[in-house]
C-alpha cells in the first residue's frame, strides 16, 4: 500500500487551462464569476419557490429541489478557486484541501447523476403508469429515494480520495484542471498507481452508466408510450418536455465519458485544453440552464412567478397537476 508519509508537496497549483494566454485571464475570470452568480441565484430561487409555494411540494418537485442543491454545491465547490486563480492569480491549494476539493467535486458529480436517474424514474412512472402514479410516487417514497441518493454518492468518491491520501506526491505540484479531481491527480502521483487508476475508471463509468443506462431505458418506454396516445397534442407536449430534458442529459454524460474514456481508448486523444474544457462543459451547463428550462417549462412555477411577480393584481386560478409533463 502506498503510504501518505512518502508524500512530499504540500501544495498543488491550478493550472486551469494550460494553453490560455494571459491576456485572457480577466474575461475568463469574468465568464466563471457570472456562470457562478447565474447558476447560484437560479437555483436559490428553485429553492425559495418549493419553500413557499405548497402546490409545488410534490414528488417531482423534492427531486428538482435536490438537484437545485446539488447543483449549488458543486458549483460552491468547483468555481471559486479558478476564478481566484485567474482574478488574482491566486492558484495555490494546500495538499488536504485540494483532497476535500475533489472529494466534493466527485460527489456532487455521482449525486447528480443518481438524481436525474431518479427524475427519469418519476416520468417513466408518470407517463406509463398514470393511474397509478398517485400510489406508486409519494411525497415519503420521492424523500426517501432522494435521501438515497445522497447517501450512496458519497460511496465512490470516498473510496477514491481515501486512495489519493495515501499516494506518493514528490514532482509536479501543477494540476492541470480548473479544480482538484482524481484523473488530475493521478497524473501527478511518482509511484505505479495503474491498479489505482483502472479502480478510479471502472467507480466512475459505475456512477455514471448505471444511472445512464436506467435513463435510456426510461426514454425509450417513454417514447413507446407516447407514441400510443391518441392526442396528437399531448403527444407534442410530451415529446417537447423530455426532448429539452433530454439534450440536458446527453451533454451531462457523453462529454464526460469522453474524458474518463480517452487514457483507455487506443487511438483517442485530446489535448489538455479540450479535456478540461469538456469537463467544465458538462459539470456547469446543466447547471445553468436547468432553472431556466423547469421555470419555463412547468406552469405551476410559471403561475406562481406571475402571481409573485404582481403581487398587488388578481390572478386566474390555475388548475393544478399531477406531474408537470401533464402540464
Amino acid at each position: 500500500m502506498l503510504q501518505s508519509n512518502y508524500t512530499r508537496v504540500s501544495v498543488f497549483v491550478i493550472v486551469g487551462f494550460p494553453g490560455l494566454h494571459p491576456s485572457f485571464y480577466q474575461l475568463v475570470a469574468w465568464f466563471f464569476f457570472f456562470i457562478y452568480v447565474i447558476t447560484v441565484v437560479g437555483n436559490i430561487l428553485l429553492v425559495v419557490l418549493f419553500a413557499l409555494e405548497r402546490s409545488l411540494q410534490k414528488p417531482m418537485y423534492i427531486i428538482m429541489l435536490s438537484l437545485a442543491l446539488s447543483d449549488i454545491g458543486f458549483c460552491t465547490v468547483a468555481l471559486p478557486k479558478v476564478i481566484a486563480r485567474y482574478w488574482w492569480d491566486d492558484a495555490g491549494i494546500s495538499f488536504f484541501l485540494c483532497l476535500i476539493q475533489k472529494q466534493f467535486i466527485h460527489y456532487f458529480g455521482a449525486l447528480t447523476s443518481l438524481i436525474m436517474m431518479t427524475m427519469a424514474m418519476d416520468k417513466y412512472l408518470a407517463i406509463c403508469y398514470p393511474l397509478r402514479y398517485n400510489e406508486l410516487m409519494t411525497n415519503r417514497t420521492m424523500s426517501l429515494l432522494t435521501a438515497l441518493s445522497w447517501v450512496l454518492a458519497m460511496i465512490s468518491p470516498a473510496i477514491t480520495t481515501i486512495q489519493s491520501s495515501q499516494m506518493p506526491f514528490c514532482g509536479s505540484n501543477r494540476i492541470n484542471h480548473c479544480y482538484c479531481d482524481t484523473t488530475s491527480l493521478n497524473q501527478l502521483s511518482c509511484a505505479d498507481i495503474s491498479s489505482q487508476s483502472r479502480l478510479s475508471f471502472s467507480l466512475a463509468m459505475v456512477v455514471l452508466f448505471l444511472p445512464f443506462g436506467f435513463i435510456v431505458f426510461s426514454y425509450v418506454n417513454i417514447i413507446f408510450t407516447v407514441m400510443r396516445m391518441a392526442n396528437a397534442q399531448g403527444r407534442v407536449k410530451t415529446f417537447s418536455t423530455c426532448a429539452t430534458q433530454g439534450c440536458i442529459i446527453l451533454i451531462y454524460y457523453i462529454p464526460r465519458f469522453i474524458v474518463n474514456a480517452t487514457p483507455y481508448i487506443p487511438n483517442l486523444t485530446t489535448t489538455p485544453d479540450l479535456r478540461i474544457s469538456l469537463a467544465i462543459f458538462s459539470s456547469l451547463l446543466p447547471p445553468l440552464l436547468n432553472p431556466f428550462i423547469y421555470c419555463i417549462r412547468t406552469k405551476e412555477i410559471r403561475a406562481f412567478l406571475a402571481k409573485w411577480a404582481n403581487r398587488g393584481q388578481s390572478n386566474a386560478h390555475h388548475k393544478p397537476c399531477i406531474h408537470p409533463i401533464a402540464c
